[in-house]
C-alpha cells in the first residue's frame, strides 16, 4: 500500500482535517486502509467458541462432580478407595475435580486464542493419543 498509508488523493484540494473536497465544494469520504491482522483479531472469538464447546462437553460431569462434592452421603456409591476415604478427603477430592472441570473451558479458550496453529496441532495430537491410550488400557484392564 505504499508509504502514503493507502490514501488516495484527488486532484482537488484537501482540507487540514484530511477530508477531500471536490471542485464543487462538497466533502467526499476519506479512504484509508486499516492495518488489521485477521488472525489476531479473531483469536479471542475462536478461543471463546472453543471454551463454549468444551463447556458443553463437560457440563454433565461438572454437575455430577459438584453433586458428589456437596453430598457426602454419596460416598457409599463408590466401591474401593473412595469408599474407604474419610468424609473430608472425599469432599476435598470432589471439590478439586469440580474446580478443575470448571477451569477447563477457560484454559482451553485461552490456549486456542494464544497458541499458533502449529502448536495447537501438536497439543491436539498429544491429547488424541492420550485418549486412545486411555481407551485401550480401559478395555484391557476393565473388561
Amino acid at each position: 500500500m505504499g508509504s502514503s498509508g493507502g490514501r488516495k488523493r484527488a486532484s482537488s484540494g484537501q482540507t487540514s482535517s484530511g477530508v477531500k473536497t471536490s471542485s464543487s465544494g462538497r466533502s467526499a469520504s476519506r479512504e484509508e486502509t486499516l492495518d488489521i491482522d485477521p488472525e489476531n483479531n479473531k483469536a479471542g472469538l475462536w478461543g471463546a467458541l472453543a471454551g463454549l464447546v468444551v463447556f458443553a462437553f463437560i457440563a454433565i460431569p461438572l454437575s455430577a462432580a459438584f453433586t458428589f462434592a456437596t453430598t457426602p452421603h454419596s460416598q457409599q456409591l463408590f466401591a474401593g478407595r473412595l469408599s474407604e476415604a474419610t468424609q473430608g478427603g472425599y469432599q476435598f477430592f470432589w471439590w478439586t475435580v469440580t474446580i478443575f472441570l470448571f477451569a477447563l473451558p477457560f484454559l482451553v479458550g485461552y490456549l486456542v486464542a494464544k497458541l499458533s496453529v502449529k502448536s495447537l496441532a501438536v497439543v491436539g495430537a498429544i491429547i488424541a493419543l492420550f485418549i486412545i491410550a486411555i481407551m485401550v488400557l480401559g478395555q484391557v484392564f476393565v473388561f
